[in-house]
This record gives structure tokens, C-alpha cells and sequence, in this order.
């Protein structure tokens, strides 16, 4: 126990010295007066912290969306919804993100909210896929002999259904939260902030130091968040 616990906080403490090291030496070592101006020390911790923001923000959210949506259309009165629901879900998917964003920017304007809706859209989608897809695949026989031990409804989803079904619903969490840091770094086109506005002025003015900043950032953030849902769906699990 002792050294996985070792072995998990050395690959933590690794990707964070990724996500801060690199940005901050390239603060202390920009390439010229431009680069300089882009990786502001300030601007850059402003630029992380609304990307963790607008992904704590939509995660949440699109997990208790999701999560809820997804038991619903498993129950037995829904499930004539259930196929429609689940094609609307997939046939999202296939939508790139930064067409989500400019849907929603046209319907609620710019700015850090319409982000935020925008990604909460974007990552209920697998969390609700998987949800239904963990509550289905219950064998019938379990639901049945719980129910002739005198289990409600709520106890059997609470006690049984939930925990049976973790395994792939969290599979869908962390699909989701990847999903939503890549699709935030879009979220500078509709004034929202983000790591994607380092990258953008890297693009802007042709630096490469501005943008693999913003790149390497956002890929350690990516890889640093999935890291710790796996932790807690292994602790959960165990």
C-alpha cells in the first residue's frame, strides 16, 4: 500500500513539475521582447486558473446532469427514450468542439459563461452514454433477487445498480474531463480566457515558445486531472 501510494504521488509531483516548470522557465527565458510580453507571469497564472475553473465548473455539472439523465432513461418506464437519447449523445460527439462553442455563442453571446454551458453540454454527453450503458448491463437476476428480499427501488439503485455500474461510469467522467480541458482551450475565441489564449497569441505572432507553452500546459493539465479520477475510481472501487 505503502508503495503505491509512492509510486502514485512521484507521477503527481512530476506532472505538476510539467505543467509549472515548463511555463516558468520559459518566463524566465523568453526568446525576445515579444515572447516576454506573451508569458507574463500574472497572465499566465490567470490563464490557468479560468481553465481549471471553467473544467471544475463544467465537470461538476455535467456529472450530476449526466449521471441523473443517464439512471432515467434506464428505468423501465423510460426506456422507450432511452435509443433516441443515446443517439443524440453519440451523434454529439461527433461534433468538434469548436463548433459547441460557436453554437452557443450565437444563442447566449461571449464570455466565460457561455464557455462554461458550452462545456457542460459537451461533457454531459459520454457521462450520460456511459451511465446508461454501466445500468443496462446489470444482469436482471440481481435486480429481481433483490427485489425478493424486500429492497425499494431507491436501496436496490443505491446499494447495487450505482456500485455495479461505477466501473463505466466513471470511465465516462474521465473521458468527459479530458474532453473538457481540450474543448476549453477554445474557449478564448468567445472572450473566456483560458491556456488556448497563450497558444493563440503564440499562433498570432508566430512564436513557438507562446504556443508550446500553452500546449504543454494544457496536455499535463489534461494528463494530471485523469491521473487523479483514476486515483479516486480506484480508491472508490477498492
Amino acid at each position: 500500500m505503502r508503495n503505491k501510494w509512492v509510486r502514485r504521488s512521484i507521477y503527481i509531483v512530476i506532472l505538476l513539475a510539467i505543467f509549472v516548470g515548463y511555463p516558468w522557465y520559459n518566463i524566465k527565458n523568453p526568446a525576445d521582447a515579444t515572447v516576454a510580453r506573451g508569458l507574463q507571469a500574472e497572465n499566465v497564472i490567470k490563464y490557468g486558473q479560468d481553465h481549471l475553473v471553467l473544467w471544475g465548473v463544467a465537470l461538476l455539472v455535467a456529472i450530476s446532469i449526466g449521471v441523473a439523465a443517464g439512471i432515467l432513461v434506464s428505468r423501465p418506464q423510460f426506456r422507450f427514450v432511452a435509443p433516441v437519447v443515446v443517439n443524440i449523445a453519440n451523434i454529439g460527439q461527433t461534433v468538434p468542439s469548436i463548433g459547441v462553442l460557436a453554437i452557443f455563442m450565437g444563442l447566449l453571446g461571449m464570455g466565460f459563461s457561455t464557455a462554461v454551458f458550452a462545456l457542460i453540454v459537451y461533457g454531459i454527453l459520454p457521462i450520460l452514454r456511459n451511465t446508461y450503458a454501466g445500468m443496462i448491463t446489470i444482469s436482471p437476476g440481481i435486480i429481481e433477487a433483490a427485489r425478493g428480499m424486500g429492497m425499494t427501488p431507491y436501496s436496490i439503485l443505491r446499494r447495487i445498480e450505482l456500485p455495479l455500474s461505477l466501473p463505466v461510469i466513471t470511465a465516462g467522467i474521465r473521458t468527459a474531463s479530458v474532453m473538457i480541458v481540450g474543448a476549453a482551450t477554445l474557449a478564448t475565441f468567445i472572450a473566456a480566457g483560458g491556456l488556448g489564449s497563450i497558444i493563440v497569441t503564440g499562433l498570432a505572432v508566430m512564436r513557438e515558445q507562446l504556443f508550446y507553452t500553452g500546449a504543454v500546459m494544457a496536455a499535463s493539465l489534461a494528463i494530471l486531472l485523469d491521473y487523479i479520477l483514476w486515483i479516486i475510481e480506484e480508491e472508490v472501487q477498492s
